[in-house]
């Protein structure tokens, strides 16, 4: 990464955006299966790995479209129609990962993996409790339902998924990035 501006928003970013809704959209597609236990309409998405690499990799204006979209193409796919809010709260999941890109300087350093992670942590924390807390006003849920039914078990399942596979990503890129030169 040689450009840190993390506000810049061009073709690269609209590029990357693209791509990563692409990838995350039809990963979380495929697993739309693996519904959570107690939790309403909330499926695992491993895919959510994907979605914070790309706001981490290319920066916070990639990772909120590659969430937006993404969020949208794989409800669309599974059927689900359109929910904005679970699509933006996502698309903060991306973005708020996109902001820890200027710290990350080697994606294989222990330092900045747990940046990684922590920054994707705090990013899925803001974006599924937005999208919970949104689900009162717009499916008429209680607090408590918002909380235990639909943000514990987002969160909690998007936590393990980027503790397990966002280093695994990250490694593997600057794997590929030093093989090229990069």
């Amino acid at each position: 990464m040689t450009n840190k501006s993390i506000w810049v928003f061009g073709t690269r970013q609209v590029v990357f955006g693209a791509m990563g809704a692409a990838i995350y959209g039809v990963l979380s597609w495929t697993t739309q299966f693996l519904q959570l236990p107690a939790a309403g309409n909330v499926s695992f998405r491993p895919a959510v790995a994907v979605l914070v690499f790309f706001g981490i990799a290319y920066g916070p204006w990639v990772g909120l479209l590659a969430g937006v979209i993404g969020n949208t193409l794989g409800d669309a796919l599974s059927g689900w129609g359109f929910f904005w809010n679970w699509s933006l709260g996502n698309g903060l999941m991306g973005l708020i990962s996109g902001l820890a890109m200027p710290m990350i300087n080697d994606f294989r350093a222990r330092a900045d993996l747990i940046k990684g992670i922590t920054w994707g942590t705090i990013g899925i924390a803001l974006g599924m409790i937005f999208a919970s807390l949104t689900e009162i006003f717009v499916g008429g849920i209680n607090l408590n339902t918002a909380v235990v039914g639909y943000f514990l078990p987002a969160f909690l399942g998007n936590f393990i998924v980027i503790l397990v596979l966002l280093p695994i990503l990250m490694t593997a890129f600057a794997g590929v990035a030093a093989r090229r030169g990069r």
